[in-house]
């Protein structure tokens, strides 16, 4: 089984939106035996929160399930508990970094699985703009399950 954490900065617009659209990816591969997902933030602001308004409007004219998910902050402990830490942006990384390090597990940006020059994904929580947050996402959650399926020789 590999375990993947999505990070951003309160874990209410960008971690959740991957966690929703990467498991979807992992359910329509009937992968759920082999994958599974969850996010999580740097930040404790939004504990116990569902992701944002414009979040759950793009994942809802995507057909995108998110029932459940509530925004929860990264522990020490998450370092043990999944292969692949995944941050938004350089902030998120530099931060989760400074949290602990552990070899073995995978500490790569979502944009480093996407063609562009584009370094980071830009937080829609800012910039307002949830359709081309979703559009990087989408793209960097489909090469990231291909990385993640060569991974497990899939």
């Amino acid at each position: 089984m590999k375990r993947l954490l999505f990070i951003c900065l309160g874990n209410i617009c960008r971690s959740p939106m991957a966690e929703a659209i990467f498991r979807k990816m992992i359910i329509d591969e009937g992968l759920e035996d082999k994958i599974s997902v969850d996010s999580a933030g740097i930040g404790h602001w939004h504990t116990g929160s569902e992701p944002h308004e414009g979040t759950r409007k793009i994942l809802d004219e995507h057909s995108i399930p998110y029932d459940g998910m509530t925004a929860r902050q990264v522990t020490t402990e998450d370092w043990d508990q999944f292969d692949y830490l995944i941050p938004m942006d350089n902030k998120n990384l530099s931060d989760l970094k400074s949290i602990r390090v552990k070899n073995g597990v995978v500490v790569k940006k979502l944009m480093d699985y996407v063609e562009t020059e584009e370094e980071e994904v830009p937080d829609p929580y800012f910039t307002g703009n949830f359709d081309y947050v979703f559009k990087l996402v989408e793209e960097g959650c489909a090469n990231l399950l291909t990385a993640v399926k060569k991974d497990l020789n899939q």
